[in-house]
């Protein structure tokens, strides 16, 4: 296999983007969930590792955690909240790059009808020992806690940047 999940199907991405006309003027304007923007989300006080691990899959499936990782490590400050979790539910719904784009409306209507959890509650950065960053954009990125990136970060020494803490896994 060599190349990966989502460095595979980046082509086929590029597609679903190109075949969607409004592709940024629908982020800008027909956003479905609140931007994050200039945000920094530390590691759970509750991690178990103490340097971050490359999330698997179970034999068979493919986990939102690990498909998550792929696609924001392959393509860091590409994908706002947004685009990863539609990116996530195509790839897990079995549809093609070209079925997606055909129905984007209808599936972005479909999926952001409910809510979606921000970064602070994602497996990454509460069990896998990653932080993530929103750029001023809403763009993201990970960054490994044991990073000269990570330290910067939650040190506070990036300007403009708001740092919060990811959920903890378990009650205090």
């Amino acid at each position: 296999m060599g190349k990966g999940f989502a460095a595979e199907r980046l082509t086929a991405f590029e597609n679903v983007r190109a075949a969607d006309t409004l592709s940024e003027k629908y982020l800008s304007r027909g956003r479905r969930m609140k931007l994050i923007a200039n945000t920094f989300v530390l590691v759970s006080t509750d991690c178990p590792v103490a340097k971050a691990a490359v999330p698997k899959s179970p034999a068979g499936k493919l986990a939102v955690h690990a498909l998550q990782y792929e696609l924001l490590t392959s393509r860091p400050y590409e994908l706002t909240l947004e685009d990863l979790i539609f990116e996530t539910y195509w790839r897990r719904a079995g549809l093609s790059a070209e079925e997606a784009a055909g129905r984007i409306h209808e599936i972005r209507a479909e999926l952001f009808s409910v809510p979606h959890a921000c970064m602070r509650a994602s497996t990454l950065t509460k069990r896998y020992g990653w932080g993530a960053h929103y750029d001023e954009e809403g763009r993201l990125a990970l960054y490994a806690m044991e990073s000269a990136e990570y330290a910067q970060f939650a040190a506070g020494k990036t300007t403009g940047v708001k740092i919060v803490c990811a959920m903890r896994s378990k009650k205090a």
